[in-house]
């Protein structure tokens, strides 16, 4: 029985379709989910969300959020989704120069610098996944 995942941002609907199986960045580690796994909610971290479908890879690059698990179906419901093969290195390698500048700006109140370090940390993301989908194309495994 094949796995319904959807990804959802609040700006869209990132990705519908049956999977084999998906790999999250939760907030405590790595998720592994497959058909039937057991009902489950929990909170996403940063990091690449991996699918396997069909003998292929598809990355995200996630950022917060939450995701539901249930024996039929995944909902990913992240503040931000970004398929790997859609991201643009270039704006990806500004947005990081912007942060590692605000960092190195000096003063900074606490909402500030922690808002700066996790765009560093998005825009670092980005980049991997968006270079390494440009190394490896669509990766067969």
């Amino acid at each position: 029985m094949p796995l319904q995942l959807e990804i959802v941002t609040p700006e869209r609907l990132a990705y519908s379709d049956s999977v084999d199986s998906v790999v999250l960045p939760g907030a405590e580690g790595e998720l592994g989910v497959l058909p039937h796994h057991a009902p489950l909610l929990a909170t996403l971290g940063v990091g690449e969300l991996r699918i396997r479908k069909g003998g292929e890879e598809e990355f995200f690059a996630i950022a917060g959020g939450f995701v539901q698990v249930r024996p039929d179906k995944v909902v990913v419901m992240a503040e931000m989704a970004d398929m790997a093969s859609e991201i643009d290195v270039e704006k990806a390698q500004e947005a990081r120069r912007e942060a590692e500048r605000a960092l190195e700006s000096g003063y900074h109140e606490g909402a500030d610098l922690a808002a700066a370090r996790a765009q560093l940390q998005t825009a670092l993301l980005r980049i991997r996944l968006a270079e390494r989908r440009h190394r490896e194309g669509r990766r067969r495994i």
